[in-house]
């Protein structure tokens, strides 16, 4: 294949943008800081693979109260500590339900978190616009907004102010206009941004949760998580929950795709969440009779009991290292790469 080179240097040198270059050599790929989490199915729902994990963008967690998604932002802040140690992370939160408690419980140090209190969209859009342009490329920040969601726009704030009951056709608009300012800042800078939103079911015999906020919020983010969620019994009492990650949109994972997170009340998120399921249909692990598991690959039959092995990270840290577990896994929910027909 032949390049036109004197061609392709004029294109180069006339470009009016600092970031333009050759592809092979371009920013926005070459630097994308990749934010591992220690749990290996939550690094597959962030980016198909069991050791990847979040990357620069804004990633939206949608789903009713109570189904866990402030939690999953913490992880997230977390992770992206661990990972930049003198990082900052920037709260900004109009529900005040996330205490300072909260970030001890995840090992956030606070004096790595700068906390802006918001009233209404316009608050918000006003001041990320402000961040996101004074921030670089070299400054380890990660976003937090908790919640969208409830956010009032200002006209909103306003026209309750002033007595007026007419409806408010402004902030869909506005929230568009927000996420269309920040999205291509959040990439160029290798910024995550993590923002808590709720779901509404449409009308209809079959009813699907949507994403709240309008077409702005699904155009503009790379990632949308919508969180369901089903009990976790002990026995027949209420031990947790399993938390269900439906990946409404995504640039590495198929969408649709159910990937369950496991949550107990003495333990918290379990790090081996959704192995064992995977292990069965991978045909990695057998049943052995009503009781009992086996390896495929062990000839000695060694029996396995599901409580024993369940929640046992060296246990499946072995089996990812020798069987062909992982590359199920990353085949089941890894977008395919074979898009050219041949």
């Amino acid at each position: 294949m032949t390049v036109n080179l004197a061609l392709r240097e004029r294109i180069l040198k006339t470009s009016t943008l600092d970031t333009t270059s050759l592809l092979s050599d371009s920013i926005i790929f070459q630097k994308r800081d990749i934010v591992t989490t220690p749990v290996p199915m939550v690094n597959v729902a962030l980016s198909g693979r069991l050791d990847g994990g979040m990357l620069p963008g804004l990633l939206q967690l949608a789903g009713p109260p109570k189904h866990f998604k402030t939690a999953f932002g913490l992880l997230m802040i977390t992770s992206f500590l661990t990972a930049n140690p003198d990082g900052i992370i920037l709260f900004y939160d109009s529900e005040f339900g996330t205490p300072q408690s909260y970030f001890k419980t995840f090992a956030i140090n606070p004096e790595n978190v700068i906390h802006s209190p918001i009233t209404n969209i316009e608050e918000l859009k006003f001041d990320i616009v402000a961040q996101l342009n004074q921030l670089t490329t070299v400054d380890k920040v990660m976003i937090f907004i908790d919640s969208i969601g409830n956010l009032a726009s200002k006209k909103e704030v306003e026209d309750a102010a002033d007595g007026k009951s007419v409806a408010d056709m402004s902030r869909a608009k506005a929230i568009k206009s927000l996420f269309r300012i920040i999205g291509p800042h959040l990439v160029l800078k290798n910024i995550p941004l993590v923002i808590v939103n709720h779901t509404y079911q449409e009308m209809g015999l079959y009813p699907k949760d949507i994403v709240s906020g309008g077409s702005g919020t699904l155009y503009n983010s790379s990632e949308i998580w919508i969180i369901g969620r089903n009990q976790e019994k002990d026995n027949t009492d209420l031990a947790g929950y399993n938390f269900i990650i439906k990946v409404e949109k995504s640039r590495t994972i198929k969408e649709g795709s159910r990937i369950p997170i496991t949550v107990t009340f003495e333990e918290g998120i379990q790090k081996c969440s959704g192995l064992f399921d995977l292990a069965l249909e991978a045909e990695v692990l057998v049943k052995k009779n009503q009781l009992s598991y086996k390896l495929a690959h062990d000839d000695s039959e060694t029996s396995i009991k599901k409580k024993d092995i369940v929640n046992d990270w060296d246990f499946w840290k072995a089996i990812l290292e020798t069987s062909d577990l992982k590359n199920f896994i990353e085949n089941k929910y890894s977008l395919s790469e074979k898009i050219m027909p041949k």
